[in-house]
């Protein structure tokens, strides 16, 4: 057993809920913190969801949710927050400006032996690692979206990391019911994003560009037997996520498409308050989004073909 029993979740996004609410479903004290107290009642909300989705999905009775809601805490106090923690798991924006920050100022309020970790899902730990003040106690720890079904995690490390941070990192993921997944040598996008956010841009693109509506590039995926497709997933992830990858990924590599997929989202969405499924609606409606209905993926009838040889014919 490792002696991570107290942990503290920085950012209470999508992800950071999350990873708070499995932690402490799986027997860890958590600590919930987040600069701005709308989004911590945000997350609230969003542990009412999970709650109903570990009953009817992952095998939770009444007692287990109630003793989760009693390991949780909330706070805005990041001196507070990080008081008592022996592993801190950083989720804030992907941002590395905001991450370079948060970890500066958290540096002289941890606990002497606390490990920080943070859930960056394309950033390298080396980036950040001097500005935690204990190199040696920091690594990445990268969950995924769907937690309780997608449960497993990517760690890894940058040169100073100890094998003692690694050991004790990695009996965490597997005390959370995680599947550790090593990472080998660093890289961005670890190995699911690494897939992944080249797949979510190409989607974006064929919508961007108007090649194809977000429904259609979406049929094209379900037909794989998958549960949902690449723009359905961008509400998963949320598009505030989204936006931050594209926009910094299109700056950095100078990929123009990329910088124009990250503008379309925040035109589209972010502008117009549009988080996905955290605020009940992206490219669909949520809690009934339409690649769930029976009819998406049916054959149309055959008046429809002039129709669809409209949209198909050369403008």
């Amino acid at each position: 057993m490792s002696r991570l029993d107290q942990a503290t979740v920085l950012g209470s996004g999508v992800l950071g809920g999350q990873i708070a609410w499995h932690s402490a479903f799986k027997g860890k004290t958590v600590t919930v913190y987040d600069i701005a107290p709308d989004a911590i009642e945000r997350c609230r909300a969003a542990h009412d969801q999970y709650a109903a989705i570990y009953l009817s999905e992952v095998g939770a009775d009444d007692a287990d949710i109630a003793a989760t809601r009693e390991r949780l805490t909330y706070g805005t106090d990041l001196a507070a927050a990080v008081a008592q923690a022996d592993l801190v798991i950083e989720a804030v924006p992907e941002i590395p400006e905001v991450k370079m920050a948060l970890y500066l100022k958290m540096a002289e309020l941890l606990p002497p032996d606390a490990l920080v970790a943070t859930n960056s899902s394309t950033l390298l730990p080396r980036d950040f690692a001097q500005a935690t003040g204990r190199p040696e106690k920091f690594c990445a720890l990268h969950f995924s979206n769907l937690i309780w079904a997608m449960n497993f995690t990517e760690i890894m490390a940058h040169p100073g990391t100890s094998p003692q941070t690694l050991t004790e990192v990695t009996e965490f993921a597997v005390e959370i019911g995680m599947l550790p997944i090593p990472i080998r040598k660093e890289q961005n996008g670890y190995v699911v994003n690494t897939w992944l956010v080249p797949f979510l841009n190409a989607a974006q693109t064929l919508v961007t560009n108007g090649v194809a509506t977000p429904e259609d590039v979406d049929r094209t995926f379900l037909y794989t037997g998958a549960k949902f497709g690449p723009l359905g997933m961008m509400d998963m992830v949320g598009m505030k996520t989204v936006y931050d990858v594209l926009s910094h990924w299109g700056k950095e590599s100078g990929d123009a498409q990329m910088s124009a997929n990250a503008d379309y989202i925040k035109k589209n969405f972010l502008d117009r308050g549009l988080l996905g499924l955290q605020t009940g609606r992206g490219y669909y409606d949520y809690p009934d989004p339409a690649y769930q209905r029976p009819g998406f993926l049916g054959i149309p009838d055959i008046s429809a073909v002039p129709d669809i040889v409209s949209l198909i014919s050369p403008q």
